[in-house]
């Protein structure tokens, strides 16, 4: 499987981080792609580093290059997802604008009729965000946030990251070690 994996400028990088170690250990190629917006919110929150991401990816792409392979329909993928996804993205992604690798890739996913995911970390939502999300979905993509369950009694940090990877990662068929669905395991 080959995925790209979007972090744009949304708060919520360590959703990122466990996404990318999950599809790591699940053997999933991943082609990652962080905005500027992105590397500015990790800055501003101390959590995960632009390094952090980057050795979790099979590939890194620069938001600016444009020509990279994940911009071409040619370029097979099983699909994309953003994590976080800005309401600048999302925003972007509803209104068909590709200016950045990103922006691109998303346009290119929803063209070739693949499977784009876009996991929101913003509350509370304008009437602009819910009619981006609503023009997003329209146009193809599936729309999550970062909202995690409580069902399964976490006791870290990590168990609330873990339990929005696996639902994310469900959205591309892939089972998550450790997940715990709703009336399993008790």
């Amino acid at each position: 499987m080959r995925l790209v994996v979007g972090v744009s400028g949304g708060s919520g990088i360590p959703y990122a981080r466990s996404v990318l170690q999950t599809l790591r250990e699940l053997e999933v190629e991943t082609h990652l792609i962080v905005t500027s917006g992105a590397k500015r919110v990790m800055a501003a929150e101390g959590g995960p580093t632009l390094a952090d991401l980057t050795t979790l990816a099979s590939v890194t792409h620069d938001d600016r290059e444009l020509g990279a392979p994940v911009a071409s329909g040619s370029f097979r993928t099983d699909g994309m997802l953003i994590v976080p996804c800005s309401a600048g993205t999302l925003a972007k992604v509803a209104g068909g604008f590709a200016d950045n690798l990103l922006s691109r890739a998303a346009h290119v996913t929803l063209k070739e009729r693949r499977r784009l995911v876009l996991v929101l970390r913003e509350d509370p939502l304008p009437r602009p965000m819910l009619l981006n999300m609503l023009a997003a979905f329209d146009a193809g993509a599936t729309i999550m946030t970062a909202s995690p369950g409580f069902y399964h009694a976490p006791e870290t940090v990590e168990e609330l990251l873990h339990f929005v990877t696996a639902r994310v990662l469900d959205q591309f068929g892939l089972d998550v070690p450790g997940f715990r669905r709703w009336g399993e395991g008790e």
